[in-house]
């Protein structure tokens, strides 16, 4: 597998480098882009920019244990966005466009941030010269099983008095989900023995208000408050005939409601001390999570319903007090980091049955209350400096300690050292050539509901609670290379190869219990290409082409069969191309949108299932850059009518040495999406 990542690697990197391209003129040790260069595209915010930059792929940050090193390949005025707000990503897509100096292409490896690697756009922002606000409506609707989405949108206005400066915003983030149709299950001969007629619809809807204060001065110093707050809810309905052929009919209906909020309070404040600079960071986040999920079975023969319910309510919590120094030593960069991080999950978990009578009557169920709290210590001391002109390195070390614990449990606590660090190399090897080496050690995150059990009624499973549950560790190699194709445009590419000690998956609990685990080991392998092509060259004005695509190979020890199978639920591969074509010389651009892609299999002690919408998902849309100052943007997806899918094996008992209990196979309609997008600015 290594061999042929290689291979494929320097195959890639042959075809980059084709002379039917010609060779771009002598490139700046940056790439620079202005406003200007987006102008065809119309932007109302720093975002509409940012997501049209060539040959550049958007991470968010990833969900790091506290604030930890950074993961978000944005910045903002070549400052990481230290919180769990959003980050950079958000506070753009709330920055006007006459606000934008520039954006800067630059390579991890020359900044001083431990945690990234390739390449790093930095977003450098003016003070709002005067108020302005920013607005966008997103309406949409799906042809079947769902209800329209009407409230979806944001607004935000910033201005300035004195040395504040201040953004107050409201958004709501909403999605609609849908399916139905049939789902047959088979015996273990392949007989036909049940014939469902299934329909499923989820909303979310999450209201956020944030109001964020930034203060100059005095001196050098800076400041930032964000405080939010998110009210949120989630239901769901999921019901289905079932006509069986030893004619013992019937229909189930699962429900579900969470209706719940958190808020977030995020401060930081930089100065100069010293020979350097001194930033301190405050995080304080609290998530209250009610949710309850009932589920009954009606027969046609007139018997009793059978039914049950889970109710939880859960606290959490996080709270992080961070410290960075900075400080420059002739051409070296150093960053030393302090911080301690409390994350805590108080659940209270109730169980319930349906009796005869049609009332639901509480039981035992003591597995699934409890209080799980983890303290945190990291420190980490990152070095950066340019070795030559062309090649830069950046180091950076340390470790964290941490207490973890079921606080209402006999368990004794237990307490683990971790050492955590990176090397990071950027290289420009010749002119419009880019490339960087990085080598990692990382811990990851865990999930405290984890350590309790959860029933998954939709199932008919439950996780039972895990805890010796314990994040997973990995070493993470990984080589990007990027070539500029002049008036051709950009491509990248990423190759990867992560070992894994502890990680998560499905494991044995107990005699016949299973639940969320650690496994001994693992690996992944993988790479990931990303291309922007303009046809202009070809006489084709306005238009271009963005290409993503990847794939990723993973091996584990199967804890029950110790053979070797993919980690549970990973992705196989990706693909996502865009065509967008700017008309010149009007307001208006087209465009098409074609994706897809797949995942492993999930592997349980009694079943084993394959889950997956596809095989193909094809949208297009129509934009107007400038009706009455508004951009207007309506969309049509799923025209090649991907559907849902799933196909699941059950098993008597473990499925290693039980029989099979029945087939099921989902083909299931899910149907065209309509959407509007309409953007503005006042």
């Amino acid at each position: 597998m290594l061999r042929s990542l290689l291979a494929g690697l320097l195959a890639t990197a042959a075809l980059l480098g084709a002379p039917a391209l010609a060779q771009p003129p002598v490139a700046p040790p940056k790439s620079v882009y202005t406003p200007a260069d987006f102008a065809r595209f119309a932007p109302k915010t720093a975002y509409d920019m940012l997501v049209q930059l060539p040959g550049f792929t958007i991470r968010s940050a990833d969900n790091e244990r506290g604030l930890g090193q950074a993961s978000e390949n944005v910045l903002i005025n070549g400052q990481r966005i230290a919180n769990k707000s959003g980050g950079a990503l958000q506070e753009l897509q709330r920055t006007a466009v006459a606000n934008v100096q520039r954006i800067e292409v630059l390579d991890a490896a020359t900044l001083g941030i431990a945690g990234l690697t390739g390449q790093v756009a930095n977003v450098i922002v003016a003070r709002a010269a005067k108020s302005s606000g920013q607005f966008e409506f997103n309406p949409s609707f799906r042809a079947h099983y769902t209800k329209p989405d009407l409230y979806a949108g944001s607004i935000s206005y910033t201005g300035s008095t004195g040395p504040v400066e201040y953004t107050l915003s409201a958004k709501n983030d909403t999605g609609r989900g849908g399916f139905g149709g049939p789902v047959l299950i088979y015996d273990r001969a392949g007989s036909l023995i049940e014939r469902r007629n299934e329909r499923y619809h989820g909303e979310s809807n999450l209201l956020t208000f944030e109001t964020k204060l930034k203060l100059d001065g005095p001196g050098s110093s800076v400041g930032n408050l964000l405080l939010g707050y998110t009210p949120y809810w989630n239901p769901f309905d999921q019901r289905d005939q079932r006509i069986r052929v030893d004619g013992d009919n019937r229909a189930r209906v699962t429900q579900g409601k969470l209706a719940g909020y958190y808020y977030d309070v995020n401060a930081d404040y930089e100065f100069a001390l010293g020979p350097g600079r001194l930033k301190l960071i405050g995080v304080r986040h609290h998530d209250h999570e009610p949710v309850t999920t009932t589920q009954v079975n009606s027969f046609d023969s007139g018997a009793p319903s059978q039914g049950v319910r889970f109710r939880r309510d859960s606290l959490i919590g996080e709270t992080i007090a961070r410290a960075e120094y900075g400080w420059k030593s002739g051409k070296n960069d150093w960053q030393l980091s302090l911080e301690r991080a409390f994350n805590s999950l108080d659940q209270r978990g109730s169980l319930f049955e349906l009796s005869p009578t049609g009332e639901f009557q509480e039981r035992d169920f003591p597995e699934g209350s409890g209080e799980v709290q983890e303290v945190r210590y990291e420190s980490i001391l990152t070095f950066s400096r340019a070795l030559t002109p062309r090649l830069s390195l950046q180091l950076a070390g340390g470790g964290e300690i941490s207490r973890l614990e079921r606080v209402d449990g006999d368990l004794p606590a237990r307490k683990f050292f971790r050492p955590k660090g990176s090397l990071n190399l950027g290289w420009r090897p010749a002119d419009g050539w880019d490339a960087s080496f990085k080598l990692r050690r990382r811990v990851g995150q865990i999930s405290f509901y984890d350590f309790l059990a959860q029933p998954k009624l939709t199932s008919d499973r439950q996780n039972a609670g895990n805890p010796d549950l314990v994040p997973p560790q990995s070493w993470e190699t990984e080589v990007e290379v990027g070539r500029e194709l002049g008036r051709w445009g950009k491509t990248r590419l990423k190759a990867y190869y992560y070992k894994i000690s502890d990680i998560i998956d499905i494991i044995p609990i107990g005699d016949d219990g299973e639940g969320i685990g650690n496994l001994p080991s693992a690996t992944r392998v993988g790479m990931e290409s990303t291309s922007t092509i303009n046809f202009d060259p070809l006489g084709w004005k306005g238009a271009k082409l963005d290409f993503n695509a990847g794939f990723d190979r993973s091996r584990v020890k199967d804890p029950l069969t110790g053979e070797r199978r993919p980690i549970s639920g990973n992705r196989f591969y990706f693909v996502d191309a865009t065509l967008r074509h700017d008309v010149p010389g009007t307001p208006f651009a087209w465009g098409a949108g074609l994706s897809s892609d797949d995942y492993a299999r999930n592997y349980y002690l009694t079943e084993v299932y394959h889950s997956w919408e596809g095989p193909w998902w094809l949208s297009a849309f129509v934009e107007h850059k400038n009706l009455y100052g508004l951009t207007v943007r309506a969309e049509v997806s799923n025209l090649l009518n991907a559907r849902h899918r799933q196909d699941r094996t059950v098993y008597d008992g473990r499925r290693t040495v039980a029989p099979i209990s029945f087939v099921q196979k989902n083909n299931q309609l899910i149907g065209p999406i309509f959407s509007l997008s309409i953007k503005g600015t006042f």
